[in-house]
């Protein structure tokens, strides 16, 4: 039996990918979906299914760019690196969400 995986909103995986890889530097798929689980402390689970897509979306929107590259296991892997427009982004994202964390905060600390 699986355990249960966190959810998170909608566009909060882009978010998550785009401050990865400003941290950690370009990597392939797969070490960056292990990295994003431990940095959640295993509360976050990504399969193929939810990372690639999002990768892809990414990459289209030029926000992050890719080349071809051998793994540390020796095979064929495609690396992310966030670019500069994806940076950009980043500073602005995390901004919003900031805000959006203070505006709900506020109204659940409000007092009746």
């Amino acid at each position: 039996m699986s355990e249960p995986k966190t959810d998170i909103p909608y566009g909060t995986l882009d978010l998550l990918i785009l401050q990865t890889l400003s941290t950690m530097g370009a990597m392939h798929g797969y070490r960056l979906a292990r990295r994003m689980e431990q940095v959640s402390g295993d509360l976050l689970r990504l399969n193929q299914g939810s990372i690639y897509p999002a990768l892809i979306r990414l990459e289209q929107a030029r926000l992050i760019a890719t080349e071809w590259s051998v793994s540390e296991t020796n095979r064929k892997v495609k690396v992310y690196a966030l670019t500069k427009l994806g940076q950009k982004r980043l500073e602005t994202e995390v901004a919003k969400w900031h805000e959006t964390t203070l505006l709900v905060e506020r109204f659940l600390e409000a007092k009746p």
